[in-house]
């Protein structure tokens, strides 16, 4: 019976990583081409000139501003990308083995956490509007919601070694 849950909840944990290494990669790869998405969401929100739409403008025209007058500013939005794409390559320690790379999933934690000061610390200097800041903590809020079930989970298989091989 207990090697049947080790395997059932070793396989719950392995889902949990696998969202978030594709979370991950899925906001690093859609870093890169920036303008071409604020371009389309602006298309897509045009007959709506609400709160989301005047800022998503906002963006998108400050985006090709800088693009076409500074275009080495968005290696810094390039590096973004690589460092999410990294992120979620340090993910697959704990896929290969969740309970020796526990402490992974303890760092994403901790980063998930780390969310909501920058998003209202930085940005408040930023001028960020406040429902922006708080889609950005919904990053924070999904990631918490994957990582600590898996964390809860790698505990219980820890403990379940420990009853097994004592």
């Amino acid at each position: 019976m207990t090697p049947n849950i080790k395997t059932k909840l070793t396989h719950r944990v392995k889902i949990c990583l696998w969202i978030m290494i594709a979370g991950l990669a899925l906001s690093g790869i859609t870093a890169f081409p920036i303008e071409t998405e604020l371009g389309l969401l602006v298309q897509s929100t045009k007959g709506t000139h609400g709160l989301l739409y005047n800022w998503l403008n906002t963006v998108y025209s400050a985006v090709k501003y800088t693009n076409q007058t500074y275009p080495y500013l968005s290696y810094g939005t390039d590096w973004l990308a690589f460092a999410h794409i990294m992120l979620a390559v340090l993910f697959i320690g704990p896929l290969k083995d969740p309970l020796k790379n526990n402490w992974v999933v303890e760092f994403g934690m901790i980063a998930a956490i780390a969310i909501f000061p920058l998003a209202f610390i930085a940005g408040e200097i930023r001028g960020i509007p406040v429902f922006w800041r708080l889609i950005d903590c919904s990053f924070g809020v999904v990631a918490l919601t994957v990582l600590l079930p898996c964390y809860r989970m790698i505990k219980k298989i820890e403990l379940l070694n420990e009853i097994l091989y004592s």
